[in-house]
């Protein structure tokens, strides 16, 4: 997923001279592409993440189209207020990425594993929140978030869980994938976002009459869409590398309550943090979304 990130980069960079990646002191290696073909289009701002939102802004008055760089617990949760204000409120089409997301710095602790930015992102008017699963909706959400007239929170999480799709994706902003279709008597999906899509798609060939459903954008959902899936559904499971509350299962259960009395179950970080550091696969074990565990756990709700 990286390389795909920065060879869109680069070529949307190299078609459009006002792209401007601004950098938070991160992603050096991951932007030696852009630097060499395009050295006036990247920006290091430095350890100074609220400045850079900031300058971002005022890029994009002037005719710039900002991108914005930084680790998920710092882009955006470090920098909320300057995203809602200096921002979304006047609706600039800045980007802002927010990598490393979920657990992916395991070994730095609390302070750099992020499981809340998409519910503190969501509360944000005017905001766009894309949460890929793997390099062919990355390739697609980059796409959607640079042609967007509105600030779009594009979220990457673990780079390497390999590849769902087998070739180019053409959804738009909302749309719901379906991978695979559930299967009677009782009809149960598992609805992923992001680094858990891989580990949905393992569940699912373990327990074959599951069906499988990406959630590439996380604000807006297609509400028809959405409808579609409950009514073909008796049961959905949401699986995120995020907090149970204010995530993936919450939007689910937010829209079930206007239009449906499906049984929906959430699967993801539960309400605590981290006790300790380690690899990534001991965090996903320590927090139970690691794939023995969500197999029991699948196992009892089916």
């Amino acid at each position: 997923m990286r390389d795909t990130f920065s060879d869109k980069l680069v070529e949307i960079a190299s078609e459009d001279s006002t792209v401007m990646l601004l950098s938070g002191d991160h992603g050096y290696g991951l932007f030696n592409s852009l630097r060499e073909a395009k050295p006036a289009q990247f920006i290091n701002m430095g350890v100074a993440e609220q400045n850079m939102v900031g300058v971002a802004a005022g890029l994009s008055r002037v005719g710039f189209k900002p991108i914005v760089y930084g680790l998920s617990a710092f882009i955006p949760i470090r920098v909320l207020e300057q995203i809602k204000l200096d921002v979304c409120h006047d609706n600039l089409p800045v980007i802002f990425i927010g990598d490393g997301a979920g657990f992916v710095y395991s070994h730095l602790g609390t302070s750099h594993q992020s499981t809340e930015d998409i519910a503190a992102t969501r509360a944000i008017p005017n905001l766009i929140i894309l949460s890929p699963g793997d390099r062919f909706e990355l390739e697609r959400c980059f796409q959607l978030a640079y042609d967007s007239s509105l600030p779009v929170y594009l979220r990457l999480g673990k780079a390497d869980r390999g590849d769902i799709h087998s070739k180019d994706l053409n959804f738009d902003i909302g749309d719901l994938l379906t991978l695979k279709y559930s299967l009677g008597p009782r009809r149960v999906s598992i609805v992923a976002t992001g680094s858990m899509l891989k580990m949905a798609s393992r569940l699912c060939e373990h327990f074959p009459n599951l069906g499988l459903v990406s959630v590439p954008s996380l604000k807006p959902i297609n509400a028809n869409q959405a409808c579609k899936l409950f009514h073909d559904n008796d049961c959905l499971i949401t699986l995120e590398e995020h907090s149970i509350y204010g995530g993936l299962g919450s939007i689910f259960c937010e829209m079930s309550s206007e239009f449906s009395d499906i049984e929906i179950f959430k699967i993801g970080v539960q309400d605590r943090f981290s006790e300790h550091c380690g690899t990534y696969e001991y965090l996903l074990q320590e927090h139970k979304i690691d794939f023995k565990s969500l197999k029991t756990e699948i196992g009892k709700i089916i």
